[in-house]
């Protein structure tokens, strides 16, 4: 089934104990598009970048079937950069520079040819941008998933809340999830934030994996330990890219499908935060895929006797 994903494709330099780098490709769409192109074959791309934007970097796009008719060249413009330090524990990190650029003004136009989309992925960006998209689509699609975070909560409050009513799954995570909802208990700030509007919701706890809720049912699913964390950005959109990309691969939207989802997710995501940037996801294998969800599933099974 196909994909639309719209959001940001920018440039980021970062900052680890293991080491920094120049601009490199980054935005939430790059993880979440390159991430979904190992499960579906029509994923589709609405973003905008400036004339600085390398042709190289679309071209790896593409050579991972990734349709780019979306994607929008300002060429007086400049492309949206973000640039991060983090501290010693990855887990935290400060915010060195942002640059919005061309992204302080993104008008997402949808070609014709991805009306029609079975699946949307509304990227982490403005609220009231994701809700044009909303707008502009001819027809709904059968599931409509949503990332944001704790920024567009302090500044658009109203404008997130007017979207959440419009679409079917919320992914977050947990300290935004408190935020949100206004409670410390995960479980009550599902309810509450379900009530606003998502039927599902995704809850990412990082290095302590990721809860999947629907209405009294809930399901937990590890985080794999790792022997070295290079650089943990992008792995909420990357988890985002490969749970969207297998229910658009298996085109069902079942609790239990979503399940299994939230492992795919969980495994793309293992493999982002490898190395700096979107690199590691440039070059997985099926193979490696495959490897990695059975030892998220040999982390959890156990019998009881």
């Amino acid at each position: 089934m196909s994909l639309l994903t719209v959001g940001s494709v920018a440039f980021d330099a970062l900052e680890t104990p293991f080491g920094k780098t120049d601009k490199i490709i980054g935005g939430a769409a790059t993880y979440i598009t390159l991430a979904a192109s190992y499960f579906t074959k029509k994923n589709n791309l609405v973003a905008v970048v400036g004339g600085d934007f390398p042709q190289e970097m679309i071209d790896v796009l593409v050579s991972h079937g990734i349709d780019t008719e979306g994607l929008q060249i300002k060429q007086e413009g400049k492309t949206f950069f973000w640039s991060g330090k983090y501290h010693e524990d990855m887990n935290s990190r400060d915010t060195v520079d942002v640059q919005l650029n061309v992204m302080g003004d993104f008008d997402p136009v949808i070609p014709a040819s991805y009306q029609g989309c079975e699946y949307l992925m509304l990227g982490n960006t403005a609220p009231a941008v994701q809700k044009l998209v909303l707008e502009r689509m001819e027809k709904r699609p059968k599931l409509v998933m949503l990332d944001t975070m704790n920024f567009w909560m302090d500044i658009a409050m109203p404008d997130l809340e007017a979207v959440l009513p419009l679409i079917d799954l919320l992914t977050i995570n947990d300290e935004e999830a408190r935020q949100l909802s206004g409670e410390y208990s995960l479980r009550k700030a599902a309810k509450v934030i379900m009530a606003k509007g998502p039927k599902t919701l995704v809850i990412k706890k990082g290095e302590h994996g990721a809860l999947l809720f629907q209405d009294d049912r809930i399901f937990f699913a590890p985080a794999l330990p790792l022997e070295e964390v290079f650089d943990p950005t992008g792995a909420g959109d990357t988890f985002a890219g490969g749970f969207i990309g297998y229910l658009a691969q298996t085109d069902d939207i079942s609790f239990d499908n979503m399940k299994r989802a939230i492992i795919y997710g969980s495994a793309m995501a293992s493999f982002c935060v490898e190395k700096f940037g979107s690199e590691r996801l440039v070059n997985l294998t099926q193979e490696e895929i495959n490897r990695r969800v059975m030892e998220f599933v040999q982390l959890a099974s156990f019998e009881i006797r």
